[in-house]
């Protein structure tokens, strides 16, 4: 019987299920997701569901620390006293007891690295932008058969240990695959994740009352309310994301890799709203898209005075540079690394 892998997913935003789902359809042995799934769409997956492990404050933001002063100096979060870290563990562990899985990707979680190396159980760990050159980091890094950057890279940070480098398979924007170019639109397609703020009716109002000859079309979560000039429109979630996109003339969003993963695939002329992010994923990422010309750079939304100036820049972009970091086998090529390195002796 051909043994499986898992695949753990991070609950901070949908990307983590979103590269999952995709590897994992290209790979060709079971795969098992592995995370606190409650709420994402999880429909043809085989998962594990685990509790939540946040904190038990009732905050809401998660920074993936715990503050304790007794802290290992390997881990990033490990608080005392909490049932749902402890569940989780016990059962991943007899998870791995029950299944004898082959390896373990890791996407992304540090004490899931160590416990699964712990449990004996090879592990491939994904290793987002940013400087991620703190001791659990690479702790994390350093107990994995190899580590997964999941961007290309043209993209890496210039701080990255050789032996951290030397490590990585480069994989790629692993994402969906490219739509067919359709007919050309005048259309600006704003996209807010799962995992940000996302956008609000005030800021988009005013951007498209800035640049009133163009159609701005909304994606995701939009708080607040007011009026609204007849160029905008709020669509909330939508099954058919890249086929908007496909349209647009100008995509702009933050720099997480869903978002920078549709720009390169689909070759859109990119403004780059880059979030705060723990190690500076999306802002070392935008900084990186903007030395090879491949996208507008804004940090934080912009003021009104600014969008005619920012999207004229974007419009004037060559949509080649960014279309050239997107790899079309980049999904089937990440699914042969991880089937390769399953079949070397001890994932070594």
């Amino acid at each position: 019987m051909t043994r499986g892998i898992g695949w753990y997913v991070h609950h901070q935003g949908a990307g983590h299920l979103q590269r999952a789902r995709i590897v994992a359809s290209a790979l060709p042995r079971p795969c098992t997701i592995l995370g606190t799934l409650t709420g994402f769409d999880t429909a043809g997956l085989d998962i594990l569901n685990l509790p939540d492990d946040r904190p038990l404050d009732g905050l809401a933001a998660f920074d993936g620390l715990d503050g304790a002063a007794g802290r290992p100096e390997a881990l990033h979060y490990a608080p005392l006293n909490h049932p749902g870290v402890r569940t989780r563990m016990a059962r991943i562990a007899d998870w791995v007891a029950r299944t004898e899985p082959a390896l373990i990707v890791v996407d992304v979680s540090v004490e899931v690295a160590l416990f699964a190396r712990l449990l004996s159980v090879p592990t491939v760990v994904v290793r987002l932008a940013g400087t991620r050159t703190d001791q659990p980091h690479l702790e994390a890094f350093r107990s994995a058969a190899r580590i997964l950057a999941p961007f290309p890279a043209a993209l890496d940070g210039a701080g990255v240990p050789d032996w951290v480098r030397a490590k990585t398979v480069y994989a790629g924007f692993l994402g969906a695959a490219a739509q067919a170019p359709p007919e050309a639109s005048r259309d600006i397609v704003v996209v807010f994740g799962r995992g940000g703020a996302g956008g609000h009716v005030a800021d988009l109002a005013a951007a498209a009352r800035s640049v009133p000859d163009r159609p701005w079309h909304v994606l995701g979560p939009v708080s607040g309310s007011g009026a609204t000039p007849d160029n905008l429109h709020l669509h909330g979630w939508v099954s058919d994301v890249e086929a908007r996109v496909a349209r647009a003339s100008l995509l702009i969003g933050g720099g997480g890799d869903g978002v920078v993963a549709l720009a390169a695939g689909q070759a859109k002329r990119f403004i780059c709203l880059p979030e705060e992010r723990a190690y500076g994923e999306q802002t070392e990422k935008a900084e990186a898209l903007a030395r090879l010309g491949a996208a507008i750079v804004h940090e934080g939304w912009p003021p009104a005075a600014a969008w005619p100036a920012l999207v004229r820049a974007g419009l004037a972009l060559d949509p080649a540079v960014i279309g050239a970091l997107h790899r079309p086998d980049a999904v089937r090529d990440c699914a042969a690394t991880i089937e390769a390195l399953i079949g070397q002796r001890d994932c070594g």
